[in-house]
């Protein structure tokens, strides 16, 4: 048992020490591309590093199984190195028994990842994404879908504009809503417009909305006295098509939590589910994949130094990770685009991840 402590907490220290040194990486590169992003801005230092920082849950987060990895080849280098493991099977205890404390604390941080820092990634990214449109456009942009339908916000220097449709049609790269209604806000104050349309077109910067009404909402006037009607009548906007499918098709500012509720608005309101599905059930396999990741670097380095071939070993152990990491990755984008069952492109990879390494430390065990 004390054993089993020693490694496991040797294991958390590198893992913390892993993940500060790519963490300082990270910030430092990061910070230099929000310098070159927001130049045009004039913003201050720390405004850019305020937005480095929240980036930094979110680099945490995807760059866990590349620590997993690193932090499993630097403890079981040193240990092979201190000749600790040639201690531990001197007195009858097996290599893979020794794994059982890495093994269990990777699974805890893949459970704490899941439960923890993915909701923190996606509130920071939101906050991210929310700050880097107001600094560019004086205002925010938002899309979100409900049962009530598809709720838009978009911001300039002029004020905010929040935008409602029941309907939805998108080709190509036309936008088109359906039953929709504007209502516009004075910066730093209440609404000003109220609009009614039977459609608007997304054209280039522009909404175009068909058979509007509009309404005047100024203090002292009765909105129906000064509505008028239109034909056709152009808004402004920032908002792009590519922007409103991005938002669409986005999964990265959505917390676990917050799936379920995003796969059945999706689904009532006519869209396709399958992205959300599949990140679901990837997210609840990282577990898995981040104990297949110790593994594979356990594979490779829990030999004796003295036979040589380290460098080869850790070489191919980063290889061979990376590799997993990749084919994980493409099998959910086969999953998102439906060429493989969901449970396929989020399970299969873990799974085989894990029965391929335990191959191959039970051959380096029976020799």
């Amino acid at each position: 048992m004390k054993l089993d402590l020693y490694y496991a907490r040797r294991f958390l220290q590198w893992f913390l020490i892993i993940c500060g040194v790519l963490l300082t990486l990270v910030m430092l590169i990061d910070l230099n591309e929000q310098i070159r992003r927001f130049d045009s801005e004039d913003l201050s230092f720390g405004q850019l590093l305020g937005l480095t920082f929240l980036n930094l849950p979110a680099a945490i987060n995807e760059f866990l199984p590349l620590i997993m990895i690193l932090t499993t080849i630097v403890l079981f280098v040193g240990l092979a190195r201190s000749s600790e493991l040639v201690v531990t099977r001197a007195i009858g205890r097996s290599g893979i028994r020794a794994l059982m404390a890495p093994v269990l604390v990777s699974g805890v941080i893949g459970v704490l990842a899941l439960t923890t820092l993915n909701p923190i990634a996606a509130a920071t990214s939101n906050r991210y994404n929310d700050l880097a449109e107001g600094y560019r456009n004086g205002g925010t942009a938002a899309l979100s879908i409900s049962e009530d339908g598809i709720w838009l916000r978009q911001g300039s220097a002029e004020g905010q504009s929040v935008i409602r449709a029941h309907g939805y049609l998108g080709q190509g790269n036309d936008i088109i809503l359906q039953d929709v209604s504007f209502l516009s806000y004075a910066p730093n104050a209440g609404p000003v417009t109220r609009i009614l349309a039977e459609s608007a077109e997304l054209q280039d910067g522009n909404w175009l909305l068909t058979n509007a009404k509009v309404w005047p909402l100024t203090v002292g006037l009765v909105p129906e006295r000064g509505a008028r009607e239109h034909e056709s009548l152009l808004i402004p906007t920032t908002l792009t098509s590519e922007r409103i499918r991005d938002t669409l098709g986005a999964v990265d500012g959505i917390s676990i939590y917050d799936i379920p509720d995003a796969i059945s608005d999706l689904g009532q309101a006519g869209f396709s589910t399958i992205r959300y599905e599949v990140l679901l059930q990837v997210e609840f396999a990282r577990p898995f994949f981040l104990i297949a990741m110790v593994l594979v670097g356990a594979a490779f380095t829990m030999r004796h130094t003295r036979f040589g071939g380290t460098g080869l070993a850790v070489l191919m152990a980063v290889l061979l990770g990376f590799g997993l990491y990749f084919i994980r990755n493409f099998a959910q984008i086969l999953g998102e685009n439906g060429q493989i069952p969901v449970a396929m492109a989020a399970w299969a990879p873990p799974i085989a991840s894990i029965m391929l390494t335990l191959g191959l430390l039970l051959h380096a065990e029976d020799g």
